[in-house]
């Protein structure tokens, strides 16, 4: 009938596993398993051996082996049949399909097999084969036991002691105790079904179990005289043979009558008289049923548990549990997480720890907020304001390693993003890390003011970061220069001057070299070995300090490197040098970026790849990504609300995000981040879309100069670069935050050592607004343009 292919999905890996030590199949892929390592010696190796014979001495050798589970040809040839032979994920797919409803069973008579059940039955037939000329093999394959532990490490499969839930299993053991408040008994009739379900119980187990009226209804009593009244109901319902008094371990329970016999035969316990004899009848197996309730009403449990409240011995309670083990009505393993040894668990329990569990588990893996977003964000990227950020040099390589083959504002790096990354940053320590050749810049392209796209990365990986040059129109100078640099190695200004020179020509003047080398720096073929030149283009010489030389060397080169600089302009100080070709391979180039974006975000979205302008698109990180999944590295999911489902982060970075969606604690002084608009850290603009207000004409963007606010994630402000315009995301009531913006924004425009001098909020004069009182108190001075900070 169809019933016989009606299987629970979540039960046929276990039943598979302890039925297939008793199979015939299991005894003729021992005899192939044994062949292969050599365990079957031939008598003579010109010869073939007899399968009979073959089969007997596989025979012994099983015979031998069964003591032995973990013996590597046993656990091989479990290995090949749970995987090789039998298709065990379609079948639980089958049948997850048939308890869902998508596929029907129909019984269906015919009068001869169809083409696929003939070779099932033939299938059959061949697996029986030895069935009647070698049983000894299959009576020996039934004396099988395996070890469950290491089946499992050795298939692969997560321990359900990682899996289950202790807040599931307290809450299921509440339950099934009838400890939950909807579940405890309200009158004398449900103090007997009580007894008759969770067996003999105390006087003050009762109690914990019994429904008392409400202080409303009732006056609150005594503990004592609750119990005395509770030992008055027993002793009524005794009277009328509904339950009696015995003594179980040395201590006094009630029990329904029904059991009178069962606790007698089971562990000796004097009846009272009076007892009706349809009571006193023996049972089959009292030990049996007695443990088989304690199964039913106990989550994951020992031997040694039970034994002690049933006040039976430890080697009694084992052998009755693996008697209905063998019926399938206990399930060996070990399930409560944090415990040790084996375990034994009723097996719809077992069946119900596992659906909470994996719902409790589902519901952590809800999308978080955006705002939880903003909030991991900074924190991920060691920002100073969120977690106390890094320290000294390895702290600075750390951040640049985070941030290697990131384009942002040249006037960004040394004012935002650095400083709020490195406590303790300086430009010192760039340049150290420049001038030792541990730390690459490069250009990528020019913007307005002299500033410019630039981003660092270490010099071991700068093949897989750096990208490729962009193009440039032809250019004689500019063909000098490289061919001068394509010997390798560093030049000074005045070196690479003279060697572009040529001598029939007009003279070069320092402007023409100076403007055609820049060019090939925003191209991003050459670099330089320190930031001074860039600090000096972007105006920034008198406030910026050089790294100081530590040792003799340093001090000489420092001295050779002052001689041959001496008449060269600021812009083009230090040693000038190609920058290293790209790595030609291009997969190694897109895995290093999708793992380099991994590591920038933590999650990667499409707004994150598309936001940092990667050639070849999403569609290209996502092939990369894909596989990364595949290996099981990263994990695919919906982690944040409303930026779809392809987002890929590793197992461990999404349970940090997920410790950022809890709502901030009452009184918790707020978060406030300053950000430059272009910064990483914010994810305003790549991961996540800008607020909109429709009343504002303005837009924000991830635009160089500007600056973002965050507060607790969402963001707050919104400051154009020079801070003429800035916008205003933040409730009307919230007045709190707006302290807390303006302070943040405050400090950090200070920090960076620059003014700011705002206009107009949100298209309204900045002096008289809530925001620009606010900005007032953590600073700024009102003037007729506005409201300044110096």
């Amino acid at each position: 009938g169809a019933e016989l292919f009606a299987f629970e999905p979540d039960e046929l890996e276990t039943l598979v596993t302890e039925e297939v030590g008793g199979s015939a199949l299991f005894a003729a892929r021992f005899r192939e398993s044994a062949a292969r390592a050599l365990l079957l010696p031939r008598r003579n190796p010109g010869k073939r051996s007899p399968l009979w014979q073959q089969r007997q001495r596989s025979a012994q050798l099983l015979e031998v082996a069964r003591k032995y589970p973990s013996f590597p040809i046993i656990l091989e040839t479990v290995r090949e049949v749970l995987q090789d032979v039998y298709d065990l994920p379609s079948l639980r797919e089958l049948t997850s399909s048939i308890a869902g409803r998508q596929v029907r069973l129909v019984e269906v008579e015919t009068d001869a097999p169809s083409p696929f059940a003939r070779t099932l039955l033939f299938g059959y037939v061949a697996a029986f084969l030895y069935e009647g000329d070698s049983p000894l093999a299959e009576r020996r394959a039934a004396a099988l036991s395996l070890d469950p532990a290491l089946l499992a490490e050795l298939l692969g499969r997560a321990e359900l002691r990682e899996l289950l839930d202790p807040e599931v299993i307290a809450q299921v053991e509440r339950e099934l105790q009838r400890l939950d408040p909807e579940r405890r008994a309200r009158d004398a009739e449900g103090i007997v079904d009580l007894l008759r379900v969770l067996g003999p119980l105390s006087v003050e187990e009762v109690a914990a179990r019994f429904a008392h009226q409400s202080v409303e209804e009732r006056p609150a009593e005594p503990d004592a005289s609750r119990d005395h009244r509770l030992t008055d109901t027993l002793t009524e319902l005794a009277r009328a043979n509904r339950v009696l008094r015995v003594q179980i371990a040395g201590v006094e329970r009630w029990a329904v009558i029904e059991d009178a016999a069962r606790l007698r035969d089971a562990l000796g316990v004097p009846l009272p008289i009076g007892v009706p004899t349809a009571f006193l009848e023996p049972v089959a197996d009292p030990v049996g049923d007695l443990v088989s309730r304690y199964l039913r009403t106990h989550g994951p449990f020992t031997a040694a548990d039970a034994a002690s409240r049933l006040g039976l011995g430890i080697a009694v309670v084992t052998d009755a549990l693996r008697r209905l083990a063998a019926d399938r009505r206990a399930v060996e393993g070990e399930f409560r997480p944090g415990a040790s040894g084996t375990e034994w668990v009723d097996p719809e329990v077992l069946r119900r720890l596992r659906a909470r569990s994996l719902a409790a588990l589902r519901r952590e893996v809800e999308p978080v907020p955006q705002a939880a977003l903003g909030r991991f964000l900074p924190d991920w990227q060691h920002v100073a304001s969120a977690r106390g950020g890094l320290r000294g040099i390895d702290g600075l390589v750390s951040a640049i390693d985070q941030l290697a083959g990131l384009p942002l504002p040249a006037t960004s790096w040394e004012s935002l993003v650095l400083p709020s990354r490195v406590r303790d940053y300086s430009p010192a320590m760039l340049d150290e890390l420049m001038a030792s050749g541990e730390v690459l810049w490069a250009g990528r392209g020019e913007l307005p003011g002299g500033d410019g796209w630039v981003s660092l990365h270490l010099a071991e990986a700068a093949p897989l970061t750096l990208p490729e040059p962009l193009p440039l129109e032809p250019d004689p100078l500019r063909e000098r220069l490289l061919a001068a640099l394509a010997g390798g190695g560093g030049y000074f200004f005045r070196q690479l001057a003279t060697a572009v020179a040529e001598p029939d020509a007009e003279p070069l003047t320092d402007t023409d070299v100076a403007r055609a080398l820049w060019e090939l720096v925003w191209a991003g073929r050459v670099t330089g070995d320190t930031f001074t030149a860039l600090r000096a283009r972007l105006g920034a010489t008198t406030t910026r300090a050089r790294a100081t030389p530590r040792s003799r060397a340093h001090r000489a080169r420092a001295r050779v490197a002052a001689s041959l600089a001496a008449s060269a302009p600021p812009t083009v100080a230090g040693r000038w040098s190609l920058l290293p070709a790209p790595d030609a391979v291009p997969t190694a180039r897109a895995t290093a970026l999708a793992e380099q974006l991994l590591e920038r975000y933590g999650v990667v979205t499409r707004g994150v790849v598309q936001a940092e302008g990667v050639e070849g698109g999403f569609a290209l990180v996502y092939k990369v990504l894909s596989s990364l999944e595949e290996t099981g590295r990263v994990r695919r999911g919906y982690f944040v609300e409303q930026l779809g489902a392809a987002q890929f982060a590793t197992p461990a970075t999404v349970d940090r995000l997920r410790a950022f969606q809890t709502d901030r604690v009452e009184d918790a002084p707020l978060v406030a981040v300053t950000l430059g608009a272009t910064d990483p850290a914010n994810p305003y603009g790549a991961a996540l879309s800008w607020p909109g207000r429709d009343e504002l004409r303005h837009r924000p963007g991830r635009k160089a100069g500007a600056l973002v606010v965050l507060i607790d994630g969402a963001l707050g402000l919104y400051v154009e670069k020079g801070g003429k315009t800035v916008l205003d995301f933040l409730d009307p009531d919230a007045a709190e935050a707006r302290e807390a913006a303006s302070a943040s924004l405050a400090a950090t425009v200070r920090a960076a050592g620059g003014r700011l001098r705002v206009e107009r909020i949100d298209g309204a004069f900045a002096v008289g607004t809530p925001l620009g009182d606010a900005l007032q108190r953590a600073g700024f001075a009102p003037t007729p343009q506005g409201l300044r900070l110096r």
